[in-house]
């Protein structure tokens, strides 16, 4: 099925239940509130949100016509956003592009970071950008939502775990990243608040191509209006969402509503210098990747961060060409 949070005088939203094709929904408040209602007692609700979905989708339910613009991000603000670095191709390009050597332990041990989880961005929020040397960038990625999970959980009991998919734009600003990890301290001032696609969607929807914890579909991005990226989420994920879950559930329990990010989307495609889309190529999930490979291939990048006008489109589509998730759509704007 899927869920989402559309706006009310609430800072949670309301809880309504998405018909598939995204053209309808249905408020279920006598059943559930709010997402994280919902998510805190998952087995009683579940089941009779799916009445309502299946009502939906027959016809048997007359909804209320659906758009982005009412969602807030399916959990508005969450107890906890931990995002990893699945997609190890990406860190080799990073560490790469400085000259820097490939710690080993990469390959067996994800990275990951816990980010601010107060407050999410909507799916059709701008994000507001103070300085242009700020160096705002996004990142395409996928992300779940967890029921409660125990300490010390194995990556395979930990996919059953899993409750809802997401997109994510994880917004970064590189231009403060540098100067917060050299103070050995990690992110925070360069990890805005990010936003997640309109509608969370069960894994049960997802079919075949939902196999092993990952999701083996193009994440799209438009850049500009320009088709920037479309590597396959399923390609070249070293950790799958089963390891994610695991590694951040290791010294401590997650409670039902914990998002765990995939990181940002990245395929190899063959090539040390990667391939953009106008070459053929399946292209990038952020800005940075690309001004990598211009590093390594030309010696320093060209590709400039996003300015105040730009924008950024991310959604994925079945193998029918609809979109699952709906789309995140942002407008860079100045304070």
């Amino acid at each position: 099925m899927k869920l989402a949070s559309v706006k009310t005088a609430s800072r949670d939203g309301q809880l309504v239940v998405v018909s598939r094709d995204l053209k309808w929904y249905l408020p279920v408040t006598s059943i559930a509130p709010t997402l994280q209602n919902a998510l805190d007692h998952w087995q009683s609700v579940a089941p009779k949100l799916a009445e309502v979905y299946q009502a939906l989708n027959s016809g048997h339910a007359k909804g209320e016509p659906f758009s982005a613009k009412l969602c807030l991000s399916p959990l508005p603000r969450a107890y906890q956003w931990a995002d990893g670095s699945a997609y190890v191709n990406h860190v080799e390009l990073v560490r790469k592009a400085r000259g820097a050597s490939m710690p080993a332990e990469f390959w067996t041990d994800p990275l990951m970071y816990q980010g601010g989880s107060d407050k999410f961005l909507s799916p059709c929020e701008d994000i507001v950008l103070g300085d242009p040397n700020w160096g705002l960038d996004f990142e395409a990625e996928v992300a779940v939502i967890t029921d409660d999970v125990e300490m010390g959980i194995s990556p395979r009991d930990a996919r059953e775990r899993i409750r809802l998919l997401m997109l994510v734009n994880d917004v970064s600003l590189r231009g403060l990243i540098p100067a917060e990890l050299a103070k050995g301290f990690g992110f925070f001032q360069s990890k805005p608040a990010s936003a997640f696609s309109p509608v969370a969607v069960t894994p049960d929807e997802l079919g075949e191509v939902w196999e092993g914890a990952k999701l083996s579909l193009p994440l799209c991005s438009s850049h500009n209006g320009q088709m920037f990226g479309c590597p396959n989420a399923g390609v070249d994920m070293t950790f799958d969402f089963g390891v994610l879950i695991a590694h951040a559930a290791k010294t401590r329990a997650l409670c039902a509503g914990s998002i765990v990010g995939s990181g940002t989307v990245s395929n190899k495609q063959g090539t040390d210098h990667g391939s953009a889309i106008d070459e053929g190529g399946v292209g990038y999930s952020c800005l940075a990747e690309l001004r990598m490979i211009e590093t390594i291939r030309d010696g320093a990048p060209q590709t400039p961060f996003m300015q105040v006008g730009d924008s950024i489109k991310i959604e994925m589509f079945d193998v029918n060409g609809r979109s699952i998730f709906g789309a995140i759509e942002q407008k860079v704007v100045s304070p």
